[in-house]
């Protein structure tokens, strides 16, 4: 799949190469802002590789010299005169990118470098995996608008935690890497030099592992996290190894360690 043919229209850009998607923000001009054609285009291309046997990771990244700037204000712009039906109705676009991203059954990288400010923090926060390059800025501008990081807020808190989002969200500061690390918001952060070598190697990891499994360990994580550990729990644990064992691809793979053998998936 190649979908970098150029197109006046387009705002997404998408390659495949070794199982391995790169899809990208392609409005370098607007600094990535988001607006209803990124996003409905973006949930269009994520749904098709969601369906692709042939891919196995996706990374998400920006074009030019930031990763996301945020909303498009001119799209903010048009919204104030709306009405609240309207409003509510337009405001879902990024919600439903959102859930789109998180739902992704395969493993999900985002490639952060410049600025990654508002609805661009919601995009990283729904990714797996988040690597960050050291000259990353970070910001959740809304109030600084009269807005609210409204939509984006179930995200964010479930990767940085609550003090930390509602003190970067109040305050509306502009924080680095390093302090983005500390907090959760990322997960790894690379010199600029070093940051496609970094996500290549995490990417290609993945890529090589069951894709069932990284399925699985998704829902699993999603499901069991926050909850008590107790015999529900524990019964749950163990359906889902037991599955795992019985699967296809647990059989091949316990198979192919034992012969020194590469399991059938890899490389696909």
């Amino acid at each position: 799949m190649n979908d970098t043919t150029p197109d006046a229209a387009k705002v997404i850009e998408c390659t495949v190469d070794s199982g391995i998607a790169r899809v990208w923000l392609a409005r370098p001009e607007l600094r990535n802002a988001l607006n209803p054609a990124l996003l409905d285009e973006l949930g269009v291309t994520l749904q098709r590789l969601e369906a692709d046997p042939a891919v196995r990771v996706v990374v998400l990244g920006g074009r030019g010299k930031v990763f996301c700037a945020g909303a498009d204000l001119r799209w903010m712009t048009q919204a104030a005169a709306y009405d609240r039906a309207q409003n509510i109705e337009d405001a879902g676009c990024l919600a439903r990118l959102l859930q789109t991203l998180d739902g992704l059954a395969k493993p999900t990288i985002a490639r952060v470098h410049g600025a990654c400010y508002a609805g661009g923090t919601g995009l990283i926060s729904a990714c797996d995996i988040v690597v960050a390059a050291e000259d990353a800025r970070f910001c959740f501008s809304e109030v600084r608008l009269g807005l609210v990081p409204a939509t984006i807020s179930p995200y964010v808190l479930r990767a940085m935690g609550y003090r930390a989002g509602l003190r970067h969200m109040l305050v509306a500061d502009v924080f680095d890497a390093a302090t983005a690390l500390r907090t959760g918001l990322v997960g790894e952060v690379a010199t600029v030099d070093a940051l496609d070598t970094r996500v290549d190697a995490l990417a290609a990891a993945m890529r090589d592992a069951g894709p069932r499994a990284l399925a699985e360990t998704k829902r699993l994580l999603r499901e069991v996290n926050g909850r008590p550990i107790d015999g529900a729990l524990a019964r749950r644990t163990v359906e889902c190894i037991a599955d795992a064992r019985a699967s296809d691809e647990g059989v091949e793979g316990v198979r192919a360690l034992l012969a020194g053998e590469t399991p059938r998936w890899r490389g696909g």
